[in-house]
């Protein structure tokens, strides 16, 4: 039975306006300046080191193809990576008047019971995968759900698969999320469509839908029907879209921009020059020898000219003639290429801020301090990120606790997330900025979290720390509280100047 979507806000109107969306998403568009925007297909190529194949005139495009396998060098691939690898979370932190607590012990149990919801979805591992999906597709997703056995499933959502709505004038709150995928056991598409108040469960026998976006009904489609969904509904008890966006430079686009998406002009650049490179390598590079006034006998069966001379290093050329002539041309000078792949490096990395180094790889009597001062620019971008993949991570916490019925948490607004120090530092400056921290009145777990410990290590810290002050043996038996009372209330008898006896 044909879906209608005539309706708006309706299941068929929402099936309809994200999955246009989300395909159409996917595929390069050209805007009104006819600049083309590269789609998430295109960006993931490009991430993974496929690149569009660049034109050169004259050359063959198959020839091309087979250099570029040669010539491949992924340099976006270090733009996504550099900050990736410095972006770990370790833990989170709610504020004790926001978790409903009343004491700093509370406030430990909220880290350590998020920590658990953190450790049984394995987001150490797939945390990562999220981070990168957003720097390298715009945004990415994290779905929050309900298991068997009541606790939180968090999972990775990408938004090949994945489009959101948000509310009119509301940047904040979802009005409808959709996932569309293949199901490879049927051969079939399978749609659940999220909204605040229920989950609709759709499904087609196509594995490749189209959508207009004008479509009165949604033929093709129909409800997904199961033994305790007979209509392909069910109600939405958290009350709210449980699909939270991790969206990447918000900044320079409301719905997320790449992280190597304004660099890829350069890498198409640097492609070009390399194919240039191994052309004249191929064509340039070798020194041509020429011949003047040198008689060529011809093949009597073909006609045509027999090469008089093979080149070999163990063979001479020579000739009875006099009169002829030998010569070779100059070989064709490769640095200009190498210099226009250099040029293009630097201008990646400075429009990256990526690291010189990172990329050139060449580090040569190079102070600890210029290292720092050039990893400045990408510390600044992964604290940037930090920043808004925090609040997304912090929406993650509050929407699981909203599962499991813990609504103190659930509205914890004080929610903090624990990121790990990005800036690379030595154990002995760590330890010396403990020591004086610690001079300064700096609270010891303050301390070893700035040490870069984990919240469980620093927890199981307290519980040695604790441990080693019971059983440490000190110095000296102290007197019994009653022998020093009566010690100090004892007459301290002392000799006056009345006692001394009168010398006349």
């Amino acid at each position: 039975m044909p879906i209608d979507a005539t309706k708006v806000a309706s299941p068929g109107w929402w099936l309809q306006r994200l999955g246009k969306k989300l395909l159409d998403e996917r595929d390069d568009t050209v805007n009104s300046e006819n600049d083309v925007i590269p789609g998430l297909i295109s960006l993931r190529r490009a991430a993974e080191g496929e690149p569009k194949i660049p034109h050169v005139p004259g050359v063959d495009r198959s020839e091309i193809t087979e250099w570029m396998r040669d010539a491949r060098t992924n340099w976006v691939s270090l733009v996504i990576d550099s900050p990736g690898e410095r972006l770990g979370v370790d833990g989170f932190r709610f504020d004790d008047a926001d978790s409903g607590s009343d004491s700093a012990d509370d406030a430990r149990v909220s880290d350590k019971e998020a920590n658990r919801i953190w450790q049984e979805n394995s987001m150490d591992a797939d945390s990562a995968l999220v981070h990168y999906g957003a720097m390298s597709q715009r945004r990415a997703f994290i779905l929050v759900e309900r298991g068997d056995d009541g606790r939180p499933v968090l999972t990775h959502e990408t938004p090949m698969q994945v489009a959101v709505e948000h509310e009119q004038g509301n940047r904040r709150k979802l009005a409808a999320g959709l996932k569309m995928w293949r199901d490879d056991w049927t051969g079939s598409t399978r749609a659940t469509l999220w909204t605040p108040g229920a989950i609709h469960e759709f499904t087609t026998k196509t594995s490749d839908p189209s959508f207009t976006g004008r479509a009165a009904e949604m033929r093709g489609w129909d409800a997904m029907t199961l033994p305790s969904l007979p209509d392909g509904v069910r109600v939405n008890d958290l009350g709210m879209v449980p699909l939270v966006p991790f969206i990447n430079r918000r900044n320079r686009r409301p719905e997320g921009f790449a992280e190597h998406e304004d660099v890829l002009s350069i890498q198409n650049r640097i492609n070009l020059s390399l194919i240039n490179l191994i052309a004249a390598m191929k064509y340039g590079a070798f020194r041509q020898r020429w011949a003047a006034g040198l008689v060529v006998d011809e093949d009597p069966l073909t006609g045509k000219p027999i090469q008089p001379y093979q080149l070999d290093i163990r063979k001479l050329w020579t000739t009875d003639n006099p009169d002829v002539k030998f010569g070779e041309f100059a070989a064709t000078d490769l640095m200009p290429y190498v210099r226009a792949v250099e040029a293009a490096v630097q201008d990646l990395a400075a429009i990256s801020r990526t690291p010189p180094h990172y990329l050139i790889g060449a580090v040569v009597n190079v102070s600890g301090d210029a290292l720092k001062a050039a990893e400045t620019g990408l510390i600044s971008k992964v604290r940037d990120r930090q920043r808004g993949f925090g609040e997304s991570w912090e929406n993650v916490m509050r929407l699981a606790f909203r599962v499991i019925g813990d609504d103190a948490r659930a509205t914890a607004w004080g929610a903090e997330t624990i990121w790990r120090d990005p800036e690379s530092r030595t154990i002995s400056e760590l330890a010396d900025a403990a020591v004086k921290k610690a001079s300064a009145g700096v609270p010891w777990r303050q301390r070893m979290e700035d040490m870069g410990y984990t919240p469980a290590q620093i927890a199981r810290m307290e519980i040695d720390r604790a441990a080693d002050a019971l059983n440490a043996t000190p110095a000296e038996d102290p007197q019994p509280a009653s022998l020093q009372a009566k010690r100090d209330s004892r007459t301290l008898i002392t000799r006056t100047a009345d006692d001394v006896p009168d010398a006349a």
